[in-house]
C-alpha cells in the first residue's frame, strides 16, 4: 500500500528530519522544551561559535521547529511543536506505530535526547 503525500508535505518533512539527524539541534531541541531561550544562553553550552548556534537555530527555524523573534536587541527562540506534530501524522499514517501515551512519548524524547 502507497501513501500518497503532497509536495508541500514532502518538504515539510525533509527539512524536519534533516534538522533532527544533527545531535546539536536536537540538543537544542531538549533545551527548548523548558522555556524560551536568547542565542546567546541556546549558545553558552556548547564549544562552537555563535555564529554556528546560529546557522543550526536557522536550520531549526527553517523546519519550523523552533520560533525566532527579536525583542528589543537580543533574539529570542522558543519551541513550535508543530512540525513534531507534522512528522508525528506522517509515522501515524504508516499503519507501524501503536496509539502512544503523549506525556510517555515526552519523557522518551527528553531522555533519549539528553543521551545525544
Amino acid at each position: 500500500m502507497w501513501i500518497i503525500i503532497s509536495h508541500n508535505m514532502a518538504d515539510a518533512l525533509d527539512q524536519i528530519f534533516s534538522a533532527l539527524a544533527d545531535p546539536t539541534r536536537r540538543q537544542i531541541l531538549v533545551m527548548l522544551l523548558e522555556d524560551d531561550m536568547a542565542v546567546t544562553d541556546v549558545a553558552e553550552p556548547f564549544e562552537i561559535s555563535l555564529a554556528a548556534v546560529s546557522k543550526h537555530l536557522g536550520i531549526l527555524a527553517s523546519a519550523k521547529l523552533i520560533q525566532q523573534e527579536r525583542r528589543g536587541r537580543v533574539k529570542w527562540c522558543k519551541l513550535d511543536p508543530q512540525a513534531m506534530h507534522i512528522a508525528w501524522t506522517w509515522m501515524q499514517g504508516l499503519g507501524q506505530f501503536e496509539h502512544i501515551d503523549l506525556d510517555g512519548l515526552e519523557a522518551f524524547l527528553e531522555e533519549t535526547l539528553k543521551k545525544d
